[in-house]
């Protein structure tokens, strides 16, 4: 059963809340859709993204006319904030509800508030994909399950974002990705790639060219892969012999059915030091792909703590 720890790397395993991340997975894309109808295309799909907060997941500001709004996931009080520039707020009660509700309910909100919402009601990267405004399949959730979530994810935002801090060229945000319902970020070692070659379910494949026109190595998190979900990590091209090389930490391992390394979420929490397990994870799986591939690491990378000591203040 879940683990009824709030704090450090919770348990969760994956069997135990598959109906209600299901659900959520749907609503993820719902709000995710909204942000993408409103704000301008970042590369690779940055502006479509949610992003880890203190009480759950949030779109952060969406332009909007003169303003902006945001939609934020509250994973504690376990509700759907809208909040507006203007000052106008709703709140949504997150609860055991349909798809199709959830849904109507969103968009009624954003029209009291006078915010339109003009999004494709069909989800993207699953199979089947059930238009929103018809999917009375998908309609649990599980506080609990979805609090420990956000807590797994907040654990992963933290190791991950120090680790992006070791890379000074271009790189992503660490941000959630509702396509895949995964927590990602993505370096880039300035170099174009060949045309992706797509095939994600419902999802065109001009996204997929957009998403990998620059050769990168890409790590995160998602709720599969393990018991408990899985770290991953993949290269962009993928260089020749990258599934071969040597990685850690122990139980970290190339998956030749997802085609990337994986490191499941449950060897990484029972781990002696969980954050340096996964940050070993990080920095031995992007290693590889950066020497395989010869990428240019000493104009790329730099050393995070490289102005302490300095004495100087801010």
């Amino acid at each position: 059963m879940i683990n009824p720890a709030t704090t450090g790397w919770p348990s969760l395993r994956v069997s135990d809340w598959t109906s209600t991340r299901d659900t959520l997975h749907m609503w993820t894309q719902i709000v995710g859709k909204i942000r993408m109808a409103h704000a301008p295309l970042l590369n690779h799909w940055w502006q479509v993204t949610l992003y880890v907060s203190p009480r759950g997941l949030t779109t952060s500001a969406i332009p909007y006319r003169e303003g902006a709004f945001e939609i934020e996931f509250d994973f504690i009080s376990h509700s759907l904030e809208i909040r507006s520039s203007n000052g106008g707020t709703r709140c949504l009660p997150l609860r055991p509800m349909t798809v199709a509700e959830f849904y109507a309910q969103v968009l009624d909100l954003l029209g009291q508030l006078g915010i339109e919402a003009p999004i494709r009601p069909h989800p993207n990267e699953v199979e089947p994909a059930i238009p929103f405004t018809e999917d009375r399949v998908h309609a649990s959730y599980e506080p609990e399950a979805a609090t420990l979530f956000w807590r797994q994810l907040l654990r992963a935002n933290q190791v991950m974002g120090e680790f992006r801090s070791h890379f000074v060229g271009k790189v992503s945000p660490v941000h959630f990705f509702w396509g895949a319902m995964d927590l990602a970020c993505t370096r880039f070692s300035g170099r174009g790639a060949p045309p992706h070659p797509g095939g994600a379910p419902n999802c065109g494949d001009w996204v997929m060219v957009e998403g990998y026109s620059r050769e990168l190595s890409s790590c995160g998190f998602w709720p599969g892969g393990g018991e408990e979900g899985a770290f991953y990590s993949y290269a962009y091209p993928a260089p020749e012999g990258f599934a071969d090389q040597p990685i850690g930490p122990e139980g970290a391992f190339y998956s030749t059915e997802f085609q990337q390394f994986l490191l499941p979420y449950e060897v990484a929490r029972v781990a002696p030091d969980p954050d340096r397990a996964v940050a070993e994870f990080l920095h031995t799986t992007y290693q590889a792909a950066a020497e395989l591939g010869r990428w240019d690491r000493s104009s790329l990378e730099d050393d995070p703590f490289r102005w302490n000591g300095t004495g100087t203040t801010r």
